[in-house]
């Protein structure tokens, strides 16, 4: 079966702009194939001086000036790079992370920061492909981020999910990355905010932040985005009336994909029954009514009046004010967050709790030792009690 080209698999520039350079058969292919052995992969235009596909050749390393110039001049390489170098957890990256984002950090804040989740099965990938490829053809840049602190545990599904954005992989003006793998939730959102700030610097106009899986991470891209959305699909049942009516009430817009062929009217049922649950609800927005909007990701049909109705809320928090002060208070939220995740790990990191914290958790455990109690020897053997 054929393939599509696709990239080396220790690439780390996992954007949307391919070259059409000489086919280049995979280490799987036998030596003597010939044109019968249908799977190849592209390896694209290789610029002078990349050395990214030469095996055994290190890779020049980049200053902050080249960081810095070559996410100023929209490089995706360089902006691939970047966030790579945001997302290490070595010191030495780290210390010259920071320092690049201060000095970005100017040129921040101009993109619509739009968070998607939805139920399993409601097409939400395709959705924003959709979306994404839409507003890539009217001219937006589009960077499609991906926050998933479970990642680690079930293996691999954002890759998986910008596998299927064959199409808008493919465009110039996209740029898809998924969350790094593992980490706490902190710590995923921590990299995933410094992320969307670097797209920000490199012209990107529009962020897509996606959510992969249920629960906390919905309220922590609600906390990273100006614009929050949910889509659901018509007939989800128990699942549509249970686990999504909290995050329901963090929307900004409630969207029921898949409203075409038969489906349709079932969808405009959805709809309409959606729109009378958000009646009951105070909405996250001051002063913006929720709208349920139906629409399909596969014809296309009702993407164009979600984006407009995405714009009308960004023009309502604009002449509000709401826009600005959202902003604030998340980057004052987002300065707590980071305080506790240092604090965290500077406790953990000291030698007493080291040396006591097995044998303390095991006397919880076995109900020997009461936790408050645990908890204030812990402080005490860190020295942080006061």
């Amino acid at each position: 079966m054929s393939s599509a080209p696709s990239r080396h698999p220790h690439d780390d520039q996992f954007h949307g702009h391919h070259g059409h350079g000489l086919e280049a058969k995979p280490d799987w292919v036998p030596e003597n194939a010939g044109a019968e052995f249908a799977t190849k992969v592209a390896r694209g235009v290789q610029p002078a001086g990349d050395v990214r596909h030469q095996p055994g050749v290190k890779r020049r390393q980049l200053s902050l000036d080249d960081y810095f110039h070559g996410v100023r001049s929209g490089d995706l390489g360089v902006l691939a790079r970047a966030i790579t170098l945001i997302e290490s957890n070595a010191p030495a990256h780290q210390e010259l992370a920071q320092t690049l984002l201060t000095r970005l950090l100017p040129f921040t804040g101009g993109a619509m920061r739009v968070g998607i989740t939805g139920i399993p099965g409601a097409g939400k990938s395709t959705f924003i492909e959709c979306l994404g490829t839409r507003l890539c053809e009217a001219g937006r840049k589009v960077a499609v981020l991906a926050v998933d602190p479970s990642s680690s545990v079930h293996g691999g599904s954002v890759l998986g999910d910008k596998v299927r954005m064959e199409k808008l992989s493919r465009h110039p003006q996209a740029f898809i990355r998924p969350s790094p793998s593992g980490g706490s939730l902190g710590g995923v959102a921590r990299k995933s905010r410094e992320a969307m700030l670097v797209c920000e610097a490199a012209g990107f106009d529009t962020l897509l932040i996606e959510t992969v899986g249920v629960g906390q991470n919905e309220v922590t891209v609600r906390s990273m985005v100006d614009c929050f959305f949910v889509v659901l699909i018509a007939g989800a049942g128990d699942e549509m009336q249970g686990i999504k009516k909290g995050i329901i009430e963090l929307a900004d817009l409630v969207v029921i994909n898949k409203a075409d062929g038969d489906n349709k009217q079932r969808a405009l049922a959805a709809r309409a029954e959606m729109q009378r649950v958000l009646h009951f609800l105070n909405p996250p927005t001051v002063g913006w009514a929720t709208p349920a909007l139906a629409g399909s990701a596969v014809t296309g049909e009702g993407v164009d009046e979600i984006w407009r109705q995405v714009e009308a809320f960004f023009a309502h928090c604009r002449g509000t004010g709401l826009l600005r002060e959202r902003r604030q208070e998340q980057a004052v939220e987002w300065l707590h967050a980071l305080v506790h995740e240092a604090l965290k790990a500077r406790f953990y990191r000291t030698p007493g709790v080291k040396a006591d914290l097995r044998h303390i958790e095991q006397a919880v455990a076995d109900g020997r030792l009461p936790a408050v109690t645990a908890a204030q020897q812990l402080l005490a053997s860190s020295g942080l009690a006061g």
